[in-house]
């Protein structure tokens, strides 16, 4: 084993130069300013004290970056996994007290012995098959989620804690009379002025800058109504704690904590081969599984809640011009300088204009153009989005990241199981010197009466093999054509079963004096059909390396009866 796979990150300190430092310094300074009111916002939609983001913006970032695989990915507090995280614990425990902080450090080291165990099982690979939309419908599910919590803190409306999404707008409803305006005032100032400052300032610290607009209007209007403050946030680095291992907690969080391990790597690889496509970098899926699962392990021991990638900050990181994983590592220390020095302010920062910012990071989660494309295009892909994003709204989280997962293998086995199968035939057009075999839907051209040519343009496998008997049984029966010749350079692998239909159809065909043969097979799939006994049971003489050799063979068997009074003669063996 190589040291490097150990050790990921020997690959990119080779990389490190005076330039790059300089680089991954200002772009980790830019990323420090920007998670710090992220990190308070997220840990607030978590349920957790608001330092328990900073903290988790302190400690994963570093692990995942010196285990990961992408040099541009920033790992720390996300919305989506912290709603996950609120909705997994509220159910065992109340929000703020000891025993939740408790339960949330157990998820977070559980969430990453999963992944963890993903990476090191090289199951990289089973994100490729979950689909993005999944994705799009539960952030955009869990951003409705996220801004129907907060519209009590920019209301002052009462809603009791752990209602369900219709429960709080019912008691919103109810609650009408206790309207407080002001509150509203100050969480649209903070809204609009970070609103603002991205326009018109976009490498300004937006957030913060609104969190500091409206801390300032509710110190003019506190003399008219109560405004709740977030309370002062401890100025130190993140202290040492011990998830609960006992038998009883790791039973009620072991589901949950597989939802928060999915998503979280659902996210990071996604995000990671985003970048990825703009800096030119090959992403291992295993070594980011291995690096997520790290982070959160660690983290949980660090007082650190489930983090994964975030699409924000990796984003502003590359466009920063980071050049190594060196740029995470500076933004986590740097963040710990800028609490050390303005922790004690945020005794100061209105509950209201928190909620503002929470708005406005929760809108943005809201992908409306990968929406309204899926929604006018594709109606399996909008099936899927739609079932996500209602779940999501209405059923536990973690059982709405299941049906969309679920649904997302249902549509990928649906496309596989009914493979392209097009009819082949010789183009015999006087003008092109060489004959080939091309699709008889991209021009009329005639076919031979005895022998048919298909192509296959999928495996075969158990999911496709009914779809391929049907094709086969329909030549026989409707065009009475016993000899049938696969094209078999589209077919990635075929497994026992299919092995099993295809020498059961060739021996149906055998019966009529016909015949199942092969050209083209891929050296790897040639290798498992003669292991696996496929080639000795249909017979040798029925595969060919070439569409000559098997034209050739296969028409000494045709009925000759019937060659001599055919009117088409497409092959050059006809004449």
């Amino acid at each position: 084993m190589k040291l490097t796979s150990i050790f990921p990150f020997l690959i990119w300190f080779k990389l490190i130069t005076k330039e790059s430092i300089k680089a991954d310094l200002l772009a980790g300074l830019t990323g420090a300013v920007i998670v710090l009111p992220q990190g308070v916002a997220f840990a607030t939609i978590a349920g957790l004290p608001p330092e328990y983001g900073l903290y988790t913006a302190m400690v994963t970032p570093v692990i995942a970056a010196l285990f990961g695989s992408s040099f541009h990915l920033v790992s720390g507090p996300t919305t989506a996994i912290s709603i996950v995280v609120f909705t997994a614990i509220s159910h065992h425990a109340e929000p703020g007290t000891p025993e939740f902080l408790s339960m949330a450090l157990t998820l977070t080291f559980l969430a990453g012995v999963y992944q963890l165990a993903f990476g090191l099982a090289r199951l990289g690979a089973l994100v490729n098959f979950v689909s993005h939309t999944v994705v799009i419908g539960f952030t955009a599910g869990a951003a409705v989620l996220i801004i129907t919590s907060q519209i009590k803190h920019v209301t002052g409306i009462f809603v009791s804690k752990g209602e369900s999404f219709l429960h709080t707008w019912a008691d919103l409803y109810h609650g009408i009379g206790q309207f407080n305006f002001y509150l509203l005032v100050i969480a649209l100032v903070t809204l609009l002025a970070a609103i603002l400052t991205k326009k018109l300032f976009p490498r300004a610290p937006n957030l913060l800058i609104g969190m500091v607009v409206g801390s300032v209007v509710a110190s003019f209007l506190k003399d008219y109504t109560d405004i709740k403050l977030l309370g002062e946030i401890p100025a130190q680095l993140p202290p040492l704690s011990m998830p609960d291992f006992s038998f009883a907690t790791i039973k009620k969080l072991v589901p949950e904590a597989f939802a928060v391990a999915l998503l979280g790597l659902i996210e990071a690889v996604s995000i990671s081969r985003a970048v990825a496509t703009k800096s030119d970098q090959r992403i291992d899926s295993n070594q980011e599984f291995v690096g997520q699962g790290l982070s959160n392990m660690v983290g949980s021991f660090f007082s650190s809640y489930a983090g994964s990638g975030s699409f924000t900050r990796s984003g502003v990181n590359y466009e920063a011009g980071a050049k190594t994983p060196l740029s995470a590592i500076f933004a986590a220390f740097f963040l710990v300088i800028i609490v050390l020095l303005i922790a004690p302010l945020t005794a100061y920062l209105p509950i209201a204009a928190m909620g503002g910012i929470i708005l406005l990071v929760a809108f943005g989660l809201i992908d409306f153009y990968h929406i309204k494309q899926t929604l006018a295009f594709n109606k399996s892909e909008s099936a899927i989005l739609l079932t996500t994003f209602f779940a999501t709204l209405f059923l536990e989280l973690e059982f709405a990241i299941y049906m969309g997962v679920l649904l997302s293998l249902v549509l990928f086995l649906a496309r596989t199981s009914t493979p392209n199968i097009p009819v082949l035939s010789v183009d015999n057009d006087p003008q092109n010197v060489h004959k080939r075999f091309i699709d008889i839907e991209e021009k009329p051209i005639e076919e031979c009466p005895q022998l048919k040519v298909i192509r296959i343009d999928m495996s075969i496998y158990f999911g496709s093999v009914n779809h391929i008997q049907k094709a086969i049984g329909k030549i026989v029966e409707d065009e009475k054509i016993v000899h049938i010749l696969i094209e078999a350079s589209g077919i990635n692998f075929i497994d026992l079963a299919g092995a099993e239909v295809l020498v059961s159809e060739n021996k149906c065909l055998l019966k009529q004096n016909g015949g199942l043969y092969f050209v083209g097979l891929k050296p790897n799939v040639y290798e498992f059909t003669a292991k696996s006994g496929f080639i000795r049971q249909i017979g040798n003489d029925h595969f060919f390396d070439s569409k000559l050799l098997a034209v050739r063979s296969i028409y000494k068997r045709l009925n000759k009866e019937t060659c001599s009074n055919c009117p088409v003669k497409i092959y050059n063996e006809c004449n």
